[in-house]
């Protein structure tokens, strides 16, 4: 393993990030052009008191405004059969049709048969370089027992149990 200059090889960074595996995400509001969604891997915990979550869009994504923007917001952990659900946020915003789901009393989409569910209100934001670190207060909370839906090194990964 021989050390590198991040900013010299970005595509060999983008290979050592790609080591760590990750659970995959999709963050769901309602903007002012109906519901939206995003596939996210970049999520994680921040605080239990007060309960604090953050993830990170790109700022190069079309969905990026509409995100940043939002006030309130959920992030869905999926589970291992949920690839499909990954897919579909992943190529369209609006990828709500033949999904499972129900908006909030704030009209934010819940799509249902995740691990769990953040329903967050904005809290803060952060600069990220290319991202925007977006921290979000939970308000609300949903889990299940089960596998999750895994990225690592380019491809999605299996938990056997």
């Amino acid at each position: 393993m021989d050390p590198f200059d991040p900013a010299e090889d970005p595509r060999g960074f983008r290979r050592a990030l790609g080591a760590f595996a990750t659970g995959v995400t999709v963050v769901t509001a309602d903007s002012p052009e109906g519901p939206v969604g995003i596939t996210a891997n970049s999520f994680a915990s921040v605080s239990l008191d007060p309960p604090l979550v953050l993830w990170m869009p790109a700022r190069d994504s079309a969905r990026f405004a509409l995100f940043e923007r939002s006030e309130k917001f959920a992030i869905h952990v999926l589970h291992r059969d949920q690839r499909e659900v990954c897919d579909a946020f992943t190529r369209d915003r609006a990828a709500f049709d033949g999904l499972d789901w129900a908006p909030d009393d704030d009209g934010v989409p819940r799509i249902a048969g995740c691990l769990a569910r953040f329903e967050c209100r904005h809290h803060a934001t952060h600069e990220g370089g290319d991202h925007l670190i977006i921290v979000g207060r939970v308000v609300r909370a949903a889990a299940r027992e089960g596998l999750p839906l895994l990225f690592q090194g380019g491809r999605f990964v299996s938990l056997h149990g």
